[in-house]
């Protein structure tokens, strides 16, 4: 009982050390020509060829990923630190710069070595057939091993221990299940609950445990997958499709002719019906675009609080220090509202999916919270 108290530093000194793995990461960057915020935190929740851990430049630490394109009926593959962190040309490949940032661009010869800053290197052309490992991409692939992992376990449990009372991730896992059963697909979906409640569920530990992830700041953490609009654009278009193909006669015939509306609303110019099929595509796309500004804000603001020792360290050393009390707390405070909007996130993106896809099948007992 005696040692509680001191768990309460244990937060402090876990972001302490996070502090001094950021110093490492822009130590190199400051001695040369200043610290530069914009440029560090666009990095770290930007997509990138590379998983890199600490440290800048030649003394960075990097886990590099396979860069794979086809290029010119060629399939063309090498691992990223080839690259440099697009600094150097591999075979004639590079990294794109400007409109061709995030591209992998093939050079007019095939010249390998430190690209110098300055000089220019023609671009033959840019390889659009592009299926590298990219961070995310790799972070897909962890959390889809740990998703499995997690329900193969809790299957195999409830499949030794039959009718016995859950214990181990069954106790973890199961209130979840059971609370997004009852609260969310049940009474979203009525009579059509079961025939969507594999997916639903999926989308919901997918999107919690992705969420989960990116507040982790080693790895296998610290990827920004949900802050990834390709990422949350691809769940509302699977979203958006399930909506349309279960849409059955009524669905169609409430978005032409709308009930309950008055008729000049509909004839001769059919204003409810255009807003109506307006918003078939504004749903997923407010879905869309709902979890990736909220889970990107949260790490932008998160980073900004770091970098504000930096900026501050640059002009006093002692100012840096003094700053960094500040930082940390509200690297704190920010922390736990993150780890409450993971949660807030998944369930309402979740529920939101529910209620569009209850609403094409036409369950009468659809919350009112969707019109």
């Amino acid at each position: 009982m005696k040692y509680k108290k001191h768990l309460l530093f244990l937060p402090i000194v876990f972001v302490t050390m996070l502090v001094l793995i950021f110093s490492n990461t822009c130590n190199a960057a400051e001695k040369e020509e200043g610290f530069n915020a914009g440029p560090f935190i666009i990095e770290h929740v930007t997509d990138n060829y590379g998983w890199h851990i600490c440290g800048d430049g030649d003394k960075s630490v990097t886990i590099p990923l396979p860069i794979m394109v086809f290029d010119n009926g060629h399939f063309v593959a090498f691992m990223s630190n080839k690259l440099h962190h697009g600094e150097a040309a591999y075979k004639g490949y590079a990294m794109g710069w400007g409109d061709q940032k995030g591209a992998i661009v093939k050079l007019a010869d095939d010249y390998t070595g430190e690209l110098v800053e300055g000089t220019t290197y023609p671009v033959d052309h840019v390889c659009k057939f592009n299926i590298s490992i990219t961070k995310n991409v790799c972070a897909l692939f962890i959390s889809l091993i740990l998703i499995a992992w997690i329900f193969l376990a809790v299957a195999k449990q409830y499949k030794r221990r039959p009718d016995q009372a859950p214990k181990g991730l069954q106790a973890l896992v199961e209130p979840v299940i059971v609370f997004m059963q009852e609260e969310v697909i049940n009474p979203s979906l009525g009579k059509h609950a079961a025939k969507y409640t594999p997916y639903l569920l999926t989308l919901f530990f997918f999107i919690l445990l992705n969420n989960l992830m990116g507040l982790i700041p080693i790895f296998p953490g610290g990827a920004n997958l949900t802050g990834n609009i390709a990422i949350t654009g691809i769940l509302a278009l699977i979203t958006f499709f399930i909506t349309q193909f279960s849409g059955g006669k009524e669905y169609w015939v409430d978005i032409v002719n709308t009930p309950g509306v008055p008729w000049w609303l509909k004839i001769p110019l059919p204003i409810m019906p255009f807003v109506e099929i307006i918003g078939i595509f504004t749903k997923p796309f407010v879905l869309m675009v709902r979890l990736f500004a909220n889970i990107t804000a949260g790490h932008i603001i998160v980073l900004g609080f770091i970098s504000l020792i930096f900026i501050f360290g640059q002009m006093a050393p002692a100012l840096g220090y003094g700053v960094s009390v500040v930082s940390i707390f509200f690297y704190l405070f920010m922390g736990c509202l993150e780890l409450l909007v993971a949660f807030i996130q998944a369930f309402v993106f979740t529920l939101l999916s529910a209620i569009y896809i209850g609403m094409a099948c036409g369950n009468e007992e659809t919350p009112e919270i969707a019109k």
